[in-house]
């Protein structure tokens, strides 16, 4: 479509995350630009406000040479900032989030998302239950606020000045958790255990706690067989999937179709954005 593509995958931005995280190939990569893939280290602070200011950057550029750009992915977040603004969140005592991390170390992100989970069951829904900079900063929200964190966002935004047609594809559930089973198997004849290996010493960093990285991690620290840790990583990714589409489902300017329905994708970008695409 003459076009780029934005990845808005938290993940595949990093450099250092290849087999776990499912990138794009090289042919694909070859076949259309590909920004904010491999683009940052995990060594690197990289936020959704990070993520935002350089996509309207990029867009800014991109929109001087062509009409289309794609947003890819990913996570929800991600796009709701770029689509959407930011939302203006109140500011919290620093002390709140020392203690949150105390009782992370102590009892882990686990237990703080059953914390959340209770304090805001809406967010904890659709939130990624293995990031503890987000359910921490959920958390502070809630407990200097006294109100769910989910009640600020969408309240206060600066929306950027782009025209968008959301589409969202869909399939089967059941084929979509058989394809899920099988790229976890696939991933790990790719060298996903050696990958998580060589990142071994990183294991601390926010960016390996997500789901494919932090079971090998704890199969390395004999908490789970092997086997375990594929079985896990199967069902923790159904269980993202299920948090994803739960998340785009409640956008009802989303426009849902079947991959396979090209022709009929392409007429609704045309019709939404009034344009004529030279393909």
């Amino acid at each position: 479509m003459n076009s780029e593509i934005l990845s808005a995958d938290s993940r595949q931005v990093y450099k250092e995350l290849n087999v776990g995280t499912s990138k794009p190939t090289l042919d694909e990569m070859r076949q259309v630009v590909h920004h904010f893939v491999s683009t940052h280290s995990i060594r690197d602070r990289f936020t959704v406000f990070d993520f935002a200011r350089e996509s309207h950057e990029l867009l800014s550029r991109i929109y001087q040479k062509m009409t289309v750009a794609f947003l890819v992915g990913g996570s929800g977040l991600f796009v709701d900032a770029v689509v959407n603004g930011m939302d203006e969140l109140p500011d919290v005592a620093g002390d709140i989030r020392e203690d949150l991390n105390k009782q992370m170390q102590q009892g882990g992100v686990e237990m703080l998302f059953a914390k959340l989970s209770k304090l805001d069951p809406d967010y904890a829904e659709v939130v990624d239950e293995k990031n503890p900079r987000r359910i921490i900063r959920a958390l502070e929200v809630c407990l200097g606020t006294g109100k769910p964190f989910s009640s600020f966002l969408g309240q206060s935004r600066n929306k950027p000045d782009y025209e968008v047609c959301k589409i969202g594809l869909e399939i089967p559930r059941d084929t979509l958790y058989e394809r899920i089973n099988e790229r976890v198997d696939k991933m790990v004849g790719e060298g996903l255990v050696e990958e998580v290996r060589g990142l071994s010493t990183y294991r601390e960093l926010t960016s390996l706690r997500t789901v494919g990285y932090q079971e090998i991690l704890e199969h390395f620290q004999g908490i789970l067989t092997l086997d375990e840790a594929i079985e896990k990583i199967k069902r923790n990714t159904r269980r993202y999937a299920k948090r994803q589409l739960t998340w785009f489902k409640r956008d009802d300017q989303i426009a849902w179709f079947q991959p396979h329905q090209e022709d009929l994708i392409r007429k609704h970008i045309e019709n939404s954005l009034d344009i004529i695409l030279n393909i």
